[in-house]
């Protein structure tokens, strides 16, 4: 597309963001447009629409920011393209959505703004859009979705659960990617989720699944999860992965869940010859959130290029963690525990401008880690991070 068509598309979908509420009037006027003229697609859809009206603005947002970076946005669209398989989309249903959404914009902008000129330019985009997720989803020859049976869910706190998964059959995906899961208690709601292994010929999976309050399927995961439970698994997703470079040194900073795609990482890092210097900060707001020390004390302990050090915001535990009494226990291999919020933490260290970077977390942890380390002087492009939704 040339530069005037991204302006065009660019500049009505902002009209529509700048406004309050704007977002949400969008959203909720292309699935009402959406599920009038097109019925059919509602089957598609969770019953609880919420999380699915945020999630396509994000995405939409996300699309437009790279209009002009095709090496970054054709790879999230083929990877979106491949992973709509597992809901039985065919050509047909990516028309409904552009011709939707298009009718939900002209509705925000009005007939003032939306010009013959800039129909031509949404037409074009969304072509090239549907078109690209096609093209991938077509070419592919994987499942268009996985079956995994639950043989281990383990209870780490309250609210998060360690869950273990045989699949019917193997999964290639990358260390540091995440999946979309579909779990029998929450039909057609689908959540992304990082395993925390590298990918194996037996089909193993591991995820780790904090409670998110007020969530509708995070919660009925760690409630309700059960031995022999059949999970679907949608294709990978993610930009995030070992870096072919064992030159370069990396820095690694992951929040509570958010360790899972590093540690995976870590993991497949130590099955090769050759690795660069790792640090990894693995952080919680109390000691009981760093969750995974041991197994991280065994990695760093058996790979001399990886140091580990944890983070906490607070120095006790929360008054609800039940404590036995017994001396906390010290894994060997670890650097000492510090306290302080992970991207000051972090920071403080200098500038990593040798580092290549990536941060897992909840948006606000990663959006304020990134630009902390961007204030001490680490490079913009120097910093990795899936996108925030």
């Amino acid at each position: 597309m040339d530069s005037r068509t991204v302006a065009l598309i660019r500049t009505t979908f902002k009209a529509v963001a700048a406004e309050e509420g704007g977002s949400e009037t969008l959203a909720r006027s292309f699935y009402s447009i959406l599920f009038t003229d097109y019925p059919g697609v509602r089957d598609f859809f969770p019953a609880a629409m919420d999380a699915q009206r945020d999630r396509l603005v994000h995405a939409i947002s996300y699309a437009l920011d790279r209009l002009e970076e095709p090496d970054k946005l054709l790879p999230f669209l083929a990877q979106l393209g491949r992973d709509h398989r597992k809901y039985g989309v065919q050509p047909a249903h990516y028309v409904a959505v552009a011709n939707s959404l298009k009718s939900a914009i002209r509705g925000c902008v009005g007939d003032e703004m939306w010009t013959d000129e800039v129909a031509a330019a949404w037409d074009e985009g969304l072509a090239n859009i549907s078109g690209a997720m096609i093209g991938a989803a077509d070419k592919e020859t994987s499942p268009a979705a996985w079956t995994g049976t639950v043989v281990e869910c383990r209870e780490v706190l309250r609210n998060l659960s360690i869950v273990r998964l045989q699949l019917e059959n193997p999964m290639e995906y990358a260390a540091g990617q995440y999946i979309s899961v579909q779990v029998p208690s929450r039909p057609r709601m689908w959540r992304y989720l990082s395993p925390a292994n590298p990918a194996n010929s037996n089909g193993e999976i591991e995820f780790h699944i904090r409670s998110v309050l007020g969530g509708w399927v995070s919660p009925a995961i760690v409630s309700h999860t059960a031995v022999g439970d059949q999970w679907l698994l949608g294709a990978p997703l993610g930009g995030l992965g070992v870096p072919r470079n064992t030159k370069r040194k990396m820095l690694m900073i992951g929040c509570g869940t958010g360790i899972a795609p590093l540690r995976a990482q870590i993991m497949a890092m130590a099955q090769r010859r050759v690795n660069p210097k790792v640090h990894l900060f693995v952080g919680g707001h109390h000691p009981c959130d760093l969750y995974d020390l041991q197994v991280l004390s065994q990695l760093a302990l058996a790979n001399k290029w990886l140091t580990v050090t944890p983070v906490t915001e607070n120095e006790e535990n929360p008054w609800w963690y039940y404590d036995s009494g017994e001396p906390q226990v010290e894994f060997p291999g670890l650097e000492p525990r510090m306290t302080g919020q992970i991207g000051k933490v972090v920071a403080a260290f200098g500038s990593w401008a040798d580092r290549d970077v990536q941060i897992v977390g909840s948006p606000s942890m990663v959006q304020t880690t990134k630009f902390r380390l961007m204030a001490a002087g680490t490079q913009a492009k120097s910093i990795r991070h899936d996108p925030l939704f």
